[in-house]
């Protein structure tokens, strides 16, 4: 435990050191990446010890000021759940070197690192907490540092708002998680997180509602999801890479973790998880589709694969209610396996998204094209993050997925309340692995194949190496854990107490044969690429353009764009995605020129804004002549309220 305060020692000074140098912008640069990196290589080896070897928790606590006591315990969840935090942290910090390259920015830069590292910690303050009061502490503390990064390019409006939305979602969030611990408080009488297992189910029940409307919102759980879509692509690239691949996942531990403390029995906790995590899985692709700009598709991508981390931890739920310990093991570990995953590809996914950004100056996706040509490192580092994805072999993301699908596989007991809720799981994954590989065919297509659609972003050129360096560390994890899985699913299953000794002698034999299967494909491409490179060699190659399908002059505005790509497959989806569309037709034997464009909208977005948004509005529109400027009426509202508190207390 005390290797993960220095860790947080360094961190937090890392931040400081910006801070403090501000002037000498490069040095600044340099100080705090190289400080917050340190902090983070201690903390994962202090992780990965607990995690494969000390099989005691440690502990520590502070007393607060006098009042309360700051409580905290490192164990196999804890543990776990740090180590994506440990890994990402560094290499987005290091990417923000030539990301974050405008001096005329330099205080604001500075600041960027100072709730960098605020954040960082503070994430790992949550994961830590030992108490209700620590928890509530470390989570505001996330919230607010993460909006102070969401608002950085503040003088554009579109940012501001976004930041205020997920300020929003944010500290209403907060109150449900307060509601929670209030509940338990007055069960308990105690701040600790001890004898939550012997309340009432009832109450365990609305306890477990509360953290998840908090811990959901955090994670971006549909319908609580509506601030990733605007906050993503508002952040800076490494500050969504953090937000997305690490920080939503601290709201999953949220759910994990009071699940384990509270350890009910019922089945209806299950399948409320797995009906979420549908939901999410399904319709957060479908939207990401549809959209055109890159980050906002990433965004709906993590609100897909909380879906399936939701669905993992469901069926995981659900084995442990009914008795079935092998669905539970395996959905347990798939899930915290994919949030591990997750955070790889998606990191190496927005990190990407910026460096396309950075080179060419847009982030619509039917802007682009070529670029493979001329960012050859990004590409292929973001072809990696695609497949990963789409969980398709050999990448990491088909691992998890594959140990989510063996767990609801064994749920599918005849005549048992697990057989319907199993099935869904695994109709689900098919149908989202399906929808991600179509979404990131169209993304990989269109951005890096083709041609230039613009003369201006054929000049883009590959970011710079320590852009770069980043996303090949993390394009190799994601192979990596394809290839050699064993070690990374052990992690999975001793992560969770409740399975812990579950026996996975049998299924490591299969685990061995996918990973074989696996390191044959990539061998075989390998030689397949090898070989070509070599009947080639000294050949002439000719250039030529490609069918123009009758078209003499082909341009590249004769190129698919996404929309046509994705048109198909978000009308199927109706009435669960709202599409706008404008046409102006063809109506003469010569036409002129013609228009279309279309946009998808988000149902739950609508619903929020015509349900509660303007409703709100409408009251507290009608309620501001009571604030009239007034101050003499101010003191009069302030004599009546303290009377009117004398009286009743």
């Amino acid at each position: 435990m005390n290797t993960l305060f220095l860790s947080l020692s360094f961190i937090l000074a890392g931040g400081l050191v910006a801070l403090l140098l501000s002037r000498y912008f490069t040095l600044m640069k340099l100080a705090a990446i190289v400080t917050i990196s340190a902090g983070c290589l201690i903390g994962l080896s202090s992780s990965l010890f607990r995690l494969f070897g000390s099989s005691t928790a440690a502990t520590a606590s502070w007393d607060w000021m006098h009042i309360f006591i700051l409580s905290f315990k490192l164990d196999s969840v804890s543990a776990f759940f740090l180590i994506p935090i440990f890994v990402v942290s560094p290499l987005a910090v290091l990417y923000s070197f030539h990301y974050m390259n405008n001096k005329e920015k330099s205080l604001r830069t500075a600041v960027n690192y100072f709730f960098f590292a605020i954040l960082v910690a503070s994430m790992v303050l949550v994961v830590l907490a030992a108490n209700i009061i620590t928890f509530a502490l470390a989570w505001e503390i996330m919230s607010l540092s993460s909006y102070f990064l969401v608002v950085y390019d503040y003088q554009v409006k579109a940012n501001r708002r976004a930041g205020y939305l997920y300020f929003i979602f944010a500290q209403g969030g907060a109150m449900f998680l307060f509601a929670a611990f209030a509940l338990i408080y007055s069960y308990t009488a105690s701040f600790d997180f001890v004898g939550l297992a012997a309340m009432p189910d009832s109450v365990k029940l609305i306890v477990f509602l509360l953290i998840l409307t908090c811990c959901g919102s955090k994670a971006g759980v549909m319908p609580l999801h509506i601030w990733l879509p605007y906050a993503h692509p508002a952040a800076p690239s490494h500050v969504s890479a953090i937000m997305s691949g690490v920080m939503i996942k601290v709201g999953i531990y949220g759910i994990v973790r009071f699940y384990l403390l509270l350890a009910p029995t019922s089945v209806l906790f299950g399948q409320i998880i797995i009906a979420l995590g549908i939901i999410s899985g399904i319709l957060g692709v479908v939207y990401a589709i549809g959209k055109h700009d890159i980050k906002r598709l990433l965004a709906y991508h993590s609100v897909e694969n909380i879906g399936i981390i939701m669905m993992g931890l469901g069926v995981g739920m659900l084995g442990m209610a009914t008795g079935n310990k092998t669905m539970a093991a395996f959905g347990f570990a798939g899930g915290l396996l994919h949030v591990f995953n997750h955070s790889l590809f998606k990191s190496l996914l927005f990190l990407g998204a910026g460096a396309l950004i950075q080179q060419t100056g847009t982030a619509m996706i039917d802007q682009l094209g070529g670029l493979m040509k001329k960012m050859p490192l990004t590409g292929r580092s973001f072809l990696v993050g695609s497949i990963s994805i789409s969980g398709l072999p050999p990448f990491n993301g088909f691992i998890s997925e594959f140990l989510i699908y063996y767990g609801a596989f064994h749920g599918l007991t005849p005549y048992g309340v697990s057989f319907f809720p199993s099935a869904l799981v695994i109709i689900s994954l098919a149908l989202i692995g399906g929808l991600a590989a179509a979404c990131f065919s169209k993304v990989v297509g269109i951005v890096f194949l083709g041609e230039p659609r613009n003369d201006s972003y054929a000049r883009a050129s590959e970011a710079g190496m320590l852009m770069v360096l980043p996303q090949l560390v993390l394009a190799a994890a994601c192979l990596v854990i394809g290839i050699w899985p064993h070690y990374f699913v052990q992690a999975s299953f001793q992560a969770i107490p409740l399975v812990a000794d579950f026996e996975t002698t049998q299924f490591m034999p299969l685990m061995t044969n996918i990973a074989r299967t696996a390191a044959l494909f990539l061998f075989l491409f390998i030689i397949i690429e090898a070989l070509r490179r070599f009947l080639y060699r000294g050949k002439e190659i000719t250039r030529s353009g490609t069918w123009g399908c009758g078209f003499t002059q082909p341009t590249v505005r004769m190129q698919y764009t996404g929309t046509s790509y994705a048109d198909t497959m978000t009308d199927f989806f109706r009435p669960f995605v709202r599409i706008h569309k404008k046409y102006s037709g063809i109506d003469k034997i010569f036409p002129g020129q013609t228009t279309y464009s279309s946009h998808v909208q988000d149902i739950f977005e609508i619903g929020l804004n015509s349900l509660v948004v303007q409703p709100v509005l409408y009251v507290i529109g009608k309620l501001r002549w009571i604030q009239h400027g007034n101050i003499q009426l101010y003191i009069g509202y302030i004599i009546v309220t303290i009377i009117v508190l004398l009286l009743f207390f």
